[in-house]
């Protein structure tokens, strides 16, 4: 159990010294423990129930008693490892904010643990989270900015004190939350509403695990990334400038350098304890009427790989564990949102349970699981409410469009024909029937686990702006990855390190292109920035398109329409999608546009005239209010 206590003393200052005897005739040493989760509690919850894990050599043999005014230890659990003390603790509605101690005694050896339960500061009943108002700005720390600190910062107590190297693409390049922090003028600048960070949480691996998806400390923040302190402090600056943080966990997994791997809390903690198996990545498996047993497991069970170890959710001490984890991030660091990684692979019922839990605690918190489907009856299959789902209630209420993101560079860069070009986006909207609730779908072109949107950069950008004006301005919720404002671009080519390339500028030795102050950036480049500024911000506050439905018009003669209204208040999106000019009868959207009709495009400002017939340049684009 290396480190763990300097990681104890980092995470949990108020147990400092703590463990010392209370009987002054103890005749053998104390009782030790080194390890509590969660390190602090509050009173107040809507979920009266806390379970402490306790870790220290032969702890199992303990007794634990308390006595705290309507604070009280409704069970005690030993398990098959000695090492290990679950103690559910119910916290009445009377309990004070304060430090309890815990006793704890065998045989000659007696301990005190002080566990400190603290006042909430969020009201949860009106707690604010993300949905179709927002856009999702994405970025990896470790890939967005630093804020120069020295490399030998924060790697004392690690394991693998692995540091960074920017000439290597899958290893640590040095971002930080210090370099976030430093940049939340230009991410507000842009005109996004909510900023969704990779995982922040240790990832003490020996291949630095830069992407952060192999947690090895699910209460602190990675030292190479700064402390919870800074976590707390980047949250607390973004809400100042309006904008929501979404966190990403990982339940599906741990790190194989996790704590539980070398001393496994139970013998069924993970799946498949004493072997590396793989899942077989079929997640039709889940939804799969027909799927064998065998099949199922290996797709829920498995490893996603030999570094990350597959937790089982149906043991109810993880579960538990797990769900409190993720509450006590919303409570203790504020965060607005969850993006839960690899949601399918994880077990049905275990996730279901986590989502209603949250949900009692913090009735409007939203969470996006990653339900990556090539087709859309996959996608809906999740969400909660699923009319076709046989399994019962996923209780997920975002999923992502993981088919939105596969469909949309062939359908934007080609040439629109009945059946090619924009109608595959009009196709792939007509199936959200299967949804039951489409405003709540994550709609995005790219992401870190993706081919960029762009696998080089456009001869022209007419294809790419009505791509990025049909994401913020269809329904859903939209989600940006970092860079494309300023059209990074790149296919993985082997390795995810090329599709998550650092934003220029964002390092202390990086030349004369810099994103965030537009220094050395090209034409083409300060074009695309200019254009989505613009869009954003004029997205910003929109209930038109936050709120407001949605009718579509096949795309006639290669022109897409599509309106957007709420009452009698109307944004209209017309594109050509083809590098040709187009003459066009207007009589098919009369029922939206009639003739002699004038709206403002708010691209270029200028009145548009609904004519009988009218010509749309190549790659036309207007957005009509």
């Amino acid at each position: 159990m290396k480190h763990i206590l300097p990681k104890l003393a980092i995470a949990v200052t108020s147990l400092a010294g703590a463990f010392t005897p209370f009987s002054a005739e103890a005749k053998t040493a104390p009782i030790e423990i080194d390890r509590v989760e969660p390190p602090h509690w509050w009173t107040g919850m809507r979920q009266d129930t806390l379970q402490l894990m306790l870790h220290g050599k032969d702890i199992a043999a303990a007794t634990a008693s308390l006595d705290y005014p309507d604070v009280s230890i409704v069970e005690q659990v030993t398990t098959d490892n000695p090492n290990y003390l679950f103690l559910y603790l119910k916290i009445g509605r009377e309990a004070a904010p304060g430090t309890l101690d815990i006793h704890f005694r065998e045989a000659k050896r007696e301990t005190t643990l002080p566990y400190e339960l603290k006042a909430r500061t969020t009201d949860p009943a009106n707690k604010k989270s993300f949905d179709a108002s927002d856009v999702l700005y994405l970025v990896m720390p470790d890939r967005f900015a630093s804020d120069g600190r020295t490399e030998s910062e924060g790697l004392a107590d690690l394991e693998f004190a692995i540091g960074a190297d920017r000439s290597k693409p899958n290893a640590r390049h040095g971002g930080n939350i210090g370099g976030l922090r430093q940049h939340l003028d230009y991410i507000d600048s842009l005109g996004v509403t909510a900023v969704w960070v990779c995982p922040v949480l240790e990832n003490d691996m020996p291949g630095g695990s830069y992407h952060g998806y192999a947690t090895t400390d699910y209460y602190r923040i990675d030292p190479r990334f700064g402390t919870n302190e800074e976590w707390k402090e980047f949250i607390s600056e973004a809400h100042d400038r309006g904008i929501k943080v979404v966190m990403d966990m990982i339940f599906n997994h741990s790190g194989s350098n996790h704590p539980w791997m070398k001393d496994k809390p139970t013998a069924d903690w993970y799946n498949f304890p004493d072997k590396f198996v793989q899942t077989n990545y079929r997640l039709s498996t889940v939804y799969d009427p027909y799927a064998s047993d065998y099949d199922y497991k290996r797709t829920v069970d498995g490893w996603f790989v030999k570094s990350m170890p597959d937790l089982n959710q149906r043991n109810r001490h993880l579960m538990k564990y797990l769900t409190q984890n993720s509450i006590w991030w919303i409570e203790e660091a504020g965060i607005d949102g969850i993006r839960m990684d690899t949601h399918p692979y994880a077990d049905f019922d275990g996730m279901a349970g986590w989502l209603r839990d949250v949900r009692k605690e913090y009735p409007g918190f939203n969470i996006v699981g990653e339900c990556w489907y090539g087709n859309e009856g996959g996608e809906a299959f999740w969400q909660k409410g699923a009319f076709t789902n046989r399994k019962g209630d996923p209780e997920l209420e975002t999923v992502m469009d993981f088919v939105l993101s596969i469909k949309a560079r062939d359908a934007f860069s080609g040439q629109t024909d009945p059946w090619h070009g924009l109608n595959e986006m009009y196709d792939h909207l007509a199936l959200d029937y299967l949804f039951p609730d489409p405003s709540k779908i994550l709609t995005f072109l790219d992401n870190h686990d993706t081919d960029r949107f762009l696998l080089e950069e456009p001869e022209d950008l007419g294809w790419w702006k009505q791509a990025i004006a049909f994401l913020l301005t269809t329904r859903g919720i939209p989600q940006l990855y970092y860079g494309t404002e300023i059209l990074m671009n790149g296919s993985k080519e082997g390795s995810d390190g090329y599709v998550r390339r650092d934003m220029p500028g964002g390092f202390p030795d990086d030349g004369t292109v810099n994103a965030f102050t537009g220094k050395g950036l090209t034409p083409k480049q300060l074009e695309a920035q200019d254009f989505m500024k613009k869009v954003l911000n004029w997205r910003k506050g929109n209930d038109v398109i936050a709120k407001g439905s949605l009718k579509h018009f096949m795309p006639y003669q290669g022109v897409y329409v599509y309106e957007r209204r709420l009452g009698d208040r109307q944004v209209v999106v017309m594109m050509n999608g083809n590098d040709t000019p187009v003459k066009m009868d207007m009589e098919q959207t009369l029922e939206i546009l009639p003739f002699g009709t004038v709206k403002r495009d708010m691209l270029s400002g200028e009145d548009i005239t609904i004519e009988n017939e009218m010509t749309f340049g190549p790659r036309a684009l207007y957005i009509l209010e």
